[in-house]
């Protein structure tokens, strides 16, 4: 019988890789779990890769082939799959959330990337390198207003925000660009996009004061929470992590404002910012 073929970069690698191990998998008699376990992984972590939430490792690759009988179709194809024009340390996780069916979010220090305008994006990639050519900068913003257009149809994705008030006071690019991205914010909120909520000061210690909080759900893989650091990012699938990480969601969604509390007070901002722009 002959071998899969090899895939094709332009046609989604990722899903037709999954495909082929998920194939390859059932042809050998083989639960996700029993393959796991060869693997030193969960069934779900390999649920994950079949359903293309999760990108292949060329080290799993490589014992998938194995496993698998497969030659080395997992080790040549999976290079593929690995490409993206995202940080290496944010990739995967940005993969995952464009097959998403639900993000859940709490963002303490700055607006979350798929609710940031061009100018408020170029402002917080230029933070992060100073020193980077325009050319790179662009790229990056780029990158990340592509990621928005999952938001474009709201019957595809249930986007739910928290927001700390100190990410909507920090000035980041300006009084003129903060007046821009929360007004897109409010507008996104006004359309039914997104659910956003602020996290007001007044709300004292909370559950979350130790950092993000990025939660994702998937339509036929377990769910994901990522976490991110400076220059650094990893997901987990592990369950009573996750199950922990919503329930300090959940915590959060409490202490917060109400959606409709919180858009008045985010035009009331974006209002403040327009005028203490233009005296």
């Amino acid at each position: 019988m002959p071998g899969p073929k090899d895939l094709d970069p332009s046609s989604s690698p990722r899903a037709l890789l999954g495909a082929e191990l998920r194939h390859a998998r059932e042809r050998q008699g083989l639960s996700q779990a029993q393959l796991g376990q060869r693997l030193f992984v969960s069934g779900s972590f390999i649920g994950q890769l079949e359903t293309g939430s999760r990108r292949m490792q060329q080290e799993y690759a490589v014992l998938l082939d194995e496993v698998l009988g497969t030659a080395d179709f997992f080790t040549r194809n999976c290079a593929a799959s690995a490409k993206s024009k995202y940080p290496e340390h944010f990739a995967e996780a940005a993969e995952a959330e464009a097959s998403a069916t639900a993000i859940r979010q709490y963002a303490p220090l700055l607006i979350p990337g798929l609710l940031q305008t061009p100018s408020y994006a170029a402002a917080v990639c230029r933070a992060y390198q100073p020193t980077a050519s325009e050319e790179t900068i662009d790229k990056l913003v780029a990158a990340r207003m592509e990621r928005a257009h999952i938001l474009d149809d709201p019957t595809d994705l249930l986007l739910w925000a928290v927001i700390d008030e100190a990410a909507l006071r920090r000035a980041t690019g300006g009084r003129a660009v903060m007046a821009e991205a929360l007004r897109h914010i409010a507008g996104l909120a006004r359309r039914g996009r997104v659910i956003a909520q602020v996290l007001p000061f007044d709300a004292g210690a909370h559950a979350a004061m130790e950092g993000a909080i990025k939660l994702m759900d998937f339509e036929e893989a377990p769910p994901l929470v990522y976490f991110e650091g400076v220059g650094t990012g990893r997901l987990e699938d592990d369950p009573a992590i996750v199950r922990h990480q919503r329930f300090t969601y959940e915590l959060l969604t409490a202490c917060a404002l109400s959606p409709e509390n919180s858009l008045v007070l985010i035009e009331a901002m974006a209002q403040d910012y327009a005028h203490e722009d233009h005296p």
